[in-house]
């Protein structure tokens, strides 16, 4: 227990202690994947901790798997963002961006776009998922080509972050 306390230095970022708080879904985004209004405030709630990790954020379109969920591909994503992190370093925090391409775990029902998910390769999970039309089966996806795998991975290497950005691109203070 005596190291739990102790500073720790992951690559560039110098943490007061090793407590982290691990990424939890909160399904609160604007339908368009902004995050919502309370996300500064939740965030910041817990900048305590010396690390947090966000939710799950898809860098893409087709990335988004649930409702309500956040994005970080388009410009009032990034906006939104830019709000959590400042109350978060307001407060003494520091934050991480955990991506999610949710890949085979989509619904058309759940995107804005209403397109059949994207995946490796063409296999269903053969569950449900919740939608905004109530539980419904996760259709298959369509196998992504080589090139479209590189695409797909593209917007994540070159993603827009709020802040500055460490090789793995996590959002950091």
């Amino acid at each position: 227990m005596t190291q739990l306390w102790s500073p720790i230095k992951l690559g560039n970022l110098q943490l007061p202690h090793r407590l982290a708080m691990a990424p939890m879904t909160r399904s609160r985004a604007k339908p368009d994947g902004t995050p919502g209004d309370l996300a500064p405030e939740y965030y910041s709630q817990r900048a305590t901790i010396a690390l947090l990790i966000t939710e799950g954020t898809q860098p893409s379109e087709d990335g988004q798997g649930y409702p309500n969920t956040p994005g970080i591909y388009t410009d009032e994503h990034v906006a939104g963002w830019r709000k959590v992190t400042d109350a978060v370093h307001a407060a003494g925090g520091r934050l991480f961006v955990q991506f999610m391409h949710v890949g085979r775990r989509s619904h058309p029902e759940n995107t804005a776009h209403h397109r059949q998910p994207v995946a490796p390769s063409a296999i269903a999970p053969g569950e449900d998922m919740f939608t905004s039309k109530g539980m419904l089966p996760v259709p298959q996806p369509r196998a992504l080509t080589t090139a479209e795998v590189r695409q797909t991975v593209g917007p994540i290497r070159r993603s827009r972050l709020p802040s500055t950005t460490t090789r793995n691109r996590s959002v950091r203070s």
